[in-house]
């Protein structure tokens, strides 16, 4: 075969089982296919070949002898945000440039104990601050789609390698919408879990409280396969739930669409910068699951105006506080010729920090500051909870909550989009963060130039299963998620 790439995770598992190909032959293909194509894409920070192979070589090894898992030897990448014993961690950051981690996180030891194979790491925005992975330094990652234009973020180089068949699946974060947005960006489905259902645990910190690993591909099967390594409990992590953990997958056809109340918020769909084809895709993908046996009802989410401030309080305050680590001195990059401490301290931040980082890390000191830290971080967690009342309040009456999940398709790299013109393209997706419920993307058509626009559907705690599952019949009567880019279809 030369279209592995083509195969979805369940035929790239059967072809394995059945020895039609080798977990080395598979992960060869993927290999070229970055070799040829990423130069264009810029998705991967590091690529580990070498390691590939072998840890291919050891998982046709295990298949021969009796002790694979149904995805030993599939190959997947990782968002440079996990630590990766022996391969440098970056985040994105200059701070972390040659930061080689001494340990796993625990999502990548899992996809280990599980038997894939590590591709390498990809893009993204700095410390996952931003929505477009041009914050990265290592430059911007480009939307296979159309090159001229964003992937999103801050998972953006995650949704690249996926849509650009430069990898089956990717790990992503997401703590303000950085799995769902560039999944929108990208014309894929991605899965922001339930707070507490996968481990933090190797995750570098953005904000504590928000931050939630995932899985990123084409289908909402896909996407199952991955979840069921990636979630569980986890001793490493005090924020970890010890609770049982869904069979993913054999639960796709669990949920029935038929009598499936589907709150459409109406305050979501009058936000002023909605475009007016993703309104419209999103509102022909309802139509759809209604003709699938969906009910529509409208509901009040009465908090909208209140996401923005309240995420861009909270987040910033806890960046400022995970990021404070990174002095020169225990962590991170480390200024030359220090005159004394305090130039050590100064020169290595400023020089290590980009824009971005250094404005949240300001914004967020600022609020928990001394005489500010009542008036706006106290506040704002009670803001938070009136967020998550007002979610509650609306899942007393549906089963989930759709919406778009950004109001435009992709930027152009380089748009002049000044912090709050970006900031409050997270409208859709922070208040998931500050609710800690879990939500989807999945892609329901394109704009007049051929852009991917994105469905999201949000879910009450725990409902993972149910998520992925109306995901997954949807895209058994459309055919949004197997169309594929033309930088992916020409270098087949």
């Amino acid at each position: 075969m030369t279209d592995f790439h083509r195969l979805s995770i369940r035929e790239m598992a059967e072809g394995l089982a059945s020895s039609q190909f080798s977990s080395r032959e598979l992960t060869q293909h993927y290999l070229n296919r970055i070799a040829r194509i990423d130069p264009q894409v810029k998705s991967y920070v590091t690529v580990t070949p070498e390691q590939a192979l072998s840890e291919a070589d050891a998982a046709d090894a295990a298949r021969k002898a009796g002790q694979a898992t149904q995805l030993t030897g599939i190959p997947l990448a990782h968002k440079d945000i996990f630590c990766t014993q022996g391969i440098r961690t970056s985040a994105g950051s200059k701070m972390l440039d040659n930061f080689i981690s001494p340990y796993d996180a625990t999502v990548v030891s899992k996809a280990k104990q599980a038997g894939l194979v590590t591709l390498g790491k990809v893009n993204m925005d700095e410390f996952a601050m931003g929505s477009t992975s041009e914050s990265s330094y290592y430059g911007a990652t480009r939307n296979p789609w159309n090159l001229e234009h964003v992937p999103g973020g801050s998972s953006g180089g995650s949704a690249a390698v996926v849509a650009a068949d430069l990898a089956p699946f990717a790990t992503g974060t997401d703590t303000g919408g950085s799995i769902r947005q560039p999944a929108s960006f990208c014309g894929l489905t991605g899965l922001k879990p339930t707070y507490g259902r996968v481990s933090r645990f190797g995750i570098v910190a953005f904000a504590s409280s928000l931050d939630q690993a995932g899985p990123m591909a084409r289908s909402a099967e896909d996407c199952a396969f991955l979840m069921n390594t990636m979630a569980g409990h986890d001793a490493k992590d005090s924020t970890s739930m010890d609770k049982a953990v869904d069979d993913y997958v054999a639960d796709l056809d669990a949920t029935s669409i038929k009598g499936l109340r589907i709150g459409i918020p109406k305050q979501y769909f009058n936000v002023a910068g909605l475009d007016a084809q993703v309104k419209a895709r999103v509102e022909e993908s309802l139509k759809q699951l209604e003709q699938l046996g969906a009910t529509l009802v409208e509901i009040d989410l009465n908090m909208v105006e209140s996401y923005v401030p309240t995420y861009y309080l909270i987040a910033p305050a806890e960046a400022s506080s995970n990021l404070s680590r990174y002095d020169g001195v225990r962590y991170g990059y480390r200024c030359e010729n220090p005159t004394n401490l305090l130039d050590l301290y100064n020169r290595s931040r400023s020089e290590g920090f980009g824009a971005e980082v250094q404005r949240r890390i300001l914004i967020g000191t600022y609020a928990l500051s001394a005489g500010y830290y009542d008036a706006y971080y106290v506040k704002a967690q009670k803001v938070r909870r009136l967020i998550q009342q007002d979610f509650l309040n609306a899942f007393a009456q549906v089963d989930v909550i759709a919406a778009p999940s950004a109001p435009t398709t992709a930027y152009k790299i380089g748009a002049s989009l000044d912090p709050v013109e970006m900031y409050l393209g997270d409208i859709y997706t922070i208040a998931v963060n500050l609710a800690g419920l879990p939500a989807i993307n999945a892609p329901v058509g394109f704009d007049q130039n051929k852009l991917p626009v994105g469905l999201q559907l949000i879910g009450n705690y725990w409902s993972e299963s149910q998520l992925l599952s109306i995901v997954h019949q949807y895209q058994q009567h459309t055919d949004w998620h197997t169309q594929r880019a033309a930088i992916a279809e020409e270098n087949a």
